[in-house]
């Protein structure tokens, strides 16, 4: 079926423009904000952080910033103190920390098309259309891309990052490797 191989190769086409280089492939702000939060973290190898402080580093509402922090909890990347004088702080080396293994646990779910929905799909093609399968397949080039760095990765200028967020003192970051 040439035409109908032609239909779906132009759709899948324009589905990855769209998620690439559209609004499409977009973390949610809880995923944005964990990576922040992680980074700002990395920065303090000597001291605890509190929720307030970061989301007031960032502008974010510290009850947004509270969920993010527990959800960093609840996948052992943060270590939450309570209490007076607690706070949080990384519970692993940043060298550790696989971008792509954050970005998996903070994000619920990928429905980048509904037939990825299978609760929900009613496309009347999702059989025979070959564009979830391609669209697995990009998720998963985009996700491989994001597994090859870690948090220290990220933290490649410390001090600079450091002073921009108001944060001084001792960098707890190793120098990163550069993946390729």
């Amino acid at each position: 079926m040439p035409v109908y191989d032609d239909i779906v190769a132009a759709t899948v086409k324009q589905y990855l423009k769209y998620i690439f280089f559209g609004t499409g492939m977009q973390l949610t702000a809880h995923t944005d904000y964990a990576l922040r939060l992680l980074m700002y973290l990395s920065l303090l190898p000597d001291r605890l952080a509190t929720v307030e402080e970061i989301a007031s580093t960032f502008r974010i509402s510290k009850n947004h910033m509270m969920k993010v922090a527990h959800g960093l909890g609840q996948a052992g990347y943060v270590e939450t103190v309570r209490g007076r004088g607690g706070g949080l702080r990384l519970k692993r080396d940043a060298g550790s920390i696989r971008i792509g293994d954050v970005v998996r646990n903070m994000e619920e779910g990928w429905r980048i098309v509904e037939c990825f929905d299978l609760a929900r799909n009613s496309c009347v093609i999702a059989g025979p259309c070959r564009l979830k399968g391609v669209l697995k397949e990009a998720l998963a080039a985009y996700l491989s891309v994001l597994d090859r760095y870690t948090l220290a990765d990220l933290m490649v200028h410390p001090a600079q990052i450091g002073r921009r967020l108001g944060v001084s003192g001792k960098s707890g970051v190793k120098p990163a490797h550069h993946a390729s």
